[in-house]
């Protein structure tokens, strides 16, 4: 499902989330440059906490930021489906980075993860590449 460029804020997000927690069919959705702050990635990730179909999510271009990115990496301790993520340009600083990281050393199924164009720095670009010395599967 394809959801791209139109708009919809938070209130989509959290619509579209709850929407989906009950689909069985969706494997894929497009939520890229829809100006989703935190408050939306947070019932994106109750949704991933739950949803067992869903393999690929686009949300990049959105503005997550670090609150957000936290949301997001905490639902893949428990999400068992999801393959692909695209979450570069989303403002997300080294806390944001530093969630990833820890987030990578329990999720074994993302197999695609774009981060480019955020805000971390050095060390937290750091943490996840050290992350990646023992996640195989990125």
């Amino acid at each position: 499902m394809t959801i791209g460029n139109n708009g919809i804020c938070c209130n989509g997000a959290i619509a579209i989330s709850e929407s989906l927690q009950s689909n069985s069919f969706i494997t894929f959705l497009d939520l890229s440059n829809n100006n989703i702050s935190a408050e939306g990635a947070k019932s994106i990730s109750e949704l991933l906490a739950i949803n067992s179909t869903l393999t690929t999510l686009y949300l990049q271009g959105n503005t997550i930021g670090d609150v957000g990115a936290q949301y997001i990496f905490k639902s893949l301790h428990f999400n068992t489906t999801l393959t692909t993520l695209y979450l570069f340009c989303n403002n997300i600083g080294n806390n944001g980075a530093l969630a990833i990281a820890k987030a990578l050393e329990i999720n074994s199924t993302l197999t695609v993860l774009h981060l480019w164009d955020n805000e971390f720095g050095t060390s937290a670009g750091e943490a996840i590449s050290d992350t990646l010395l023992s996640n195989f599967t990125l």
